[in-house]
């Protein structure tokens, strides 16, 4: 089965409204579609974000076609290890996580196609399912802890067990949304990403001020470059601490983890660089015995079908993970339906990834996205 065409699209998808992070807010998601075809008449389908921006991306993966071209389309992890390769080559480049990003689409693509070409979801091929379904949770937005609190209610009378708020508003504020959010939700799992806002002494006393209010663990309080500032925080606070930037690599896991710096990792097949990569990281936190809580990012429900396929064969799984597609006013995929039962997404069986484009979506998209370019420039 060898690959023929290695098709790159930037796609631009609005939001149904923009969402709150510690950095500022999103109105869109800006993707990248990577399209693998072979002879055989197979064609996988991925997505990578578009980081630093599409053209860039497009570029990178472009630039190394010929290592793409004209393999056997099986090789999945060969392959990719030879783009994200030609990315990094140089003395001095360091240029690790960038390459993760945006090979992460190809890997998507490449066990899309392998799944296609064997007739099953590719989960199995990661040898699951090892779970009859995965639990995501609640992403709640707002400007005011009214808002968010309101939010919340709405997402717990779905049925959704995990609530997940982003702070970063200011200190006084983040409390007072904390106490309204948990006011709300009751008895409800509440977790909070702090989206390395924080330096040493503040986050000691914002997670002791959020304390009372039964957090289940604080999301990256400090900053990704600094692991001892992430094991202080951990080794003085009363809330366990998740570490999501700090995570691009199974190599990170290790790190984070050998130092005591964190109790749960945060990291999706986009940081991780694809599929493999994330099923790698999962092996090393289960060696730890620690929980892998997938993350989701600027994504369409490519990604989530992706990331769903690999949770299903992750032994360590948490039962919260991220979902973003649910952000997205009009989703590229015509199916499945990724509306969460209870917070849950149960086994499919359709091949590969699971999933089918409504093409009519991705052509608007993509005119959107060399609309947005060309205003740009």
């Amino acid at each position: 089965m060898k690959i023929t065409a290695f098709r790159t699209t930037p796609l631009l998808l609005p939001y149904t409204r923009p969402f709150h992070q510690t950095q500022g807010a999103r109105d869109a998601a800006s993707v990248v579609l990577v399209e693998v075809e072979t002879d055989s008449g197979h064609v996988g389908v991925g997505e990578s974000i578009s980081r630093p921006d599409a053209e860039s991306v497009v570029r990178l993966l472009q630039g190394a076609s010929d290592l793409v071209i004209g393999r056997d389309a099986h090789g999945v992890d060969a392959i990719v290890a030879a783009v994200r390769g030609r990315i990094t080559d140089g003395p001095g480049n360091d240029m690790d996580r960038l390459a993760r990003q945006a090979v992460a689409g190809l890997d998507f693509a490449l066990w899309d196609l392998a799944g296609k070409a064997a007739g099953v979801p590719t989960h199995r091929l990661f040898g699951g399912p090892l779970h009859d379904h995965i639990g995501y949770f609640a992403f709640i937005d707002g400007n005011t802890p009214e808002e968010l609190a309101e939010d919340a209610a709405v997402a717990v009378a779905a049925g959704i067990q995990v609530i997940y708020m982003k702070l970063g508003r200011g200190d006084d504020v983040d409390v007072a949304a904390t106490a309204a959010v948990r006011a709300a939700i009751g008895e409800t799992r509440l977790r909070l990403d702090a989206n390395e806002s924080w330096d040493i002494m503040g986050a000691i006393t914002m997670i002791h001020r959020l304390a009372p209010y039964g957090p289940e663990f604080i999301e990256q309080p400090v900053s990704r470059h600094r692991m001892h500032a992430l094991k202080q925080v951990r080794d003085a606070t009363p809330v366990p601490i998740a570490a999501d930037q700090s995570i691009h690599s199974p190599e990170d896991v290790y790190a984070t983890l050998h130092a005591g710096a964190a109790d749960v990792i945060v990291v999706g097949p986009h940081e991780a660089g694809g599929l493999s990569q994330l099923l790698k990281a999962a092996a090393v936190a289960e060696a730890a015995g620690v929980r892998l809580c997938i993350h989701g990012t600027v994504e369409t429900g490519i990604t989530t079908c992706a990331s769903h396929q690999a949770a299903l064969a992750i032994a360590n799984i948490d039962d919260g993970n991220q979902i973003m597609c649910q952000l997205i006013a009009d989703d590229v995929i015509a199916t499945p339906d990724l509306t969460l039962i209870g917070g849950n997404l149960g086994v499919w069986d359709a091949p590969g990834l699971g999933f089918t484009l409504d093409p009519d979506t991705v052509a608007r998209a993509a005119e959107r996205a060399r609309q947005d370019s060309s205003s740009s420039r």
